[in-house]
């Protein structure tokens, strides 16, 4: 037979099929949602009488709020829902400070809800909080973030966590293949602190104490913050170095150019780069102070290259969260209803490698623990390790 009589009876290129087809929803569909419905149930532990406070905005949801009122009512708890203009709430309004002091269960897309220190005094007073960033659309439940086991996303945390030198002091050290060389000096008691809140302690639901956890259940906490010096922000923490992030939020593609941001402490001291967007970096970043020293992504299911609105939180994805000196006009212009306020950004890394020390955290992207023994054992109750916790969502 001639080569030209094969090719006239191979199968053209859109007729192979080398893998399955994606599963039927109709097949699959039922039981998916009410896997995703358990980890809702779960993580919004709100006990009988509770009185819970729905932090809103005019742009969620209804049916987000519809769900967690029907969840309150099922458990005898009650609801008030106060709403603001919009998430970019930097402080709690006077107006709203005796309904939140009242609550004894939050739930919250203000931006304020982790820094503000009435918030911070509240829960350390026991009051329950769920921040509700990644969960602005009821449809989110239909996704394979929402119902990948929270357990094995708790034991993701609590296995990295395991990998910080205790009892001495060490750097956190971040690097990449664009020549990234951040240190951020850790002591001892910094590293209890930090180790000490309960997302470290792989606590996924709000039904601790004093609680604050995400959902859905995709940010991990962050490599490095303030909780590490109590939220004390007069504290200066020792770092410096430089980062040549992939990407920020607000542009809509990674960086074609190797940009710098330098850093002198927690300061941003400069921004080198000639590209547009090194342009509006260098004028949005000079002078602002770091408060994320790595946002961590713990959820093997959250699409890995998808940033908005706070960077991707799949395994080792990281983002750098900065306060500005001003607002951005720029933050304004393409993002004028971003769920965070134009005096925040978030720089992007999807290919870090960070150490602890000497102990390896994140080697190029890939989140160390995912490979950790009882990780791996967790993971094999819920169905194959290999599928759940290594192929990714893009």
């Amino acid at each position: 037979m001639h080569a030209t009589d094969t090719a006239m009876h191979a199968p053209a290129a859109n007729n192979w099929v080398g893998l399955p087809p994606p599963a039927n929803p109709a097949l699959v569909g039922t039981r998916n949602y009410f896997q995703a419905l358990d980890n809702f149930t779960r993580v919004f532990a709100i006990r009988p009488g509770d009185r819970v406070l729905f932090l809103a905005d005019p742009l969620l949801d209804r049916r987000v709020i519809d769900a967690v009122n029907g969840l309150a009512q099922s458990r005898g708890a009650s609801m008030r829902i106060y709403m603001e203009p919009s998430t970019r709430v930097t402080e709690v309004p006077k107006n709203v400070q005796a309904l939140l002091e009242d609550a004894t269960f939050v739930v919250s897309t203000w931006f304020c809800s982790i820094i503000d220190p009435l918030c911070i005094a509240l829960r350390r007073k026991g009051q329950r909080w769920v921040k509700i960033t990644y969960f602005r659309d009821l449809d989110l439940l239909h996704t394979a973030q929402a119902r990948f086991p929270i357990d094995i996303v708790g034991a993701l945390c609590r296995a990295t966590a395991a990998r910080y030198p205790k009892e001495q002091d060490f750097d956190l050290h971040f690097s990449d293949v664009r020549g990234s060389d951040f240190r951020i000096h850790f002591t001892a008691e910094m590293c209890r602190n930090q180790l000490s809140t309960n997302r470290w302690r792989g606590q996924m639901t709000a039904e601790e104490d004093g609680a604050y956890v995400h959902y859905l259940p995709t940010h991990g906490p962050n490599l490095w913050d303030h909780n590490s010096v109590k939220n004390d922000t007069s504290r200066q923490t020792q770092m410096s170095g430089v980062l040549y992030p992939q990407w920020a939020i607000g542009f809509a593609e990674p960086f074609k150019e190797r940009i710098g941001v330098f850093f002198d402490g927690e300061y941003v001291s400069r921004v080198e780069g000639e590209s547009d967007e090194a342009v509006i970096l260098r004028e949005m970043l000079v002078g602002g102070r770091m408060i994320e020293g790595g946002g961590c992504g713990f959820n093997p299911k959250a699409p890995r290259h998808t940033i908005y609105p706070a960077g991707s939180n799949a395994p080792g994805a990281l983002h750098f969260g900065i306060d500005l000196v001003k607002p951005s006009d720029y933050i304004r212009r393409v993002m004028p209803d971003w769920e965070e306020p134009p005096v925040h950004m978030d720089l992007v890394m999807l290919d870090a490698t960070v150490k602890a020390g000497e102990n390896l955290l994140i080697d190029q992207g890939f989140l160390c623990a995912l490979r950790d023994p009882e990780v791996v054992e967790l993971a094999a109750r819920y169905g194959d390790p290999i599928e759940l916790l290594e192929v990714p969502v893009y």
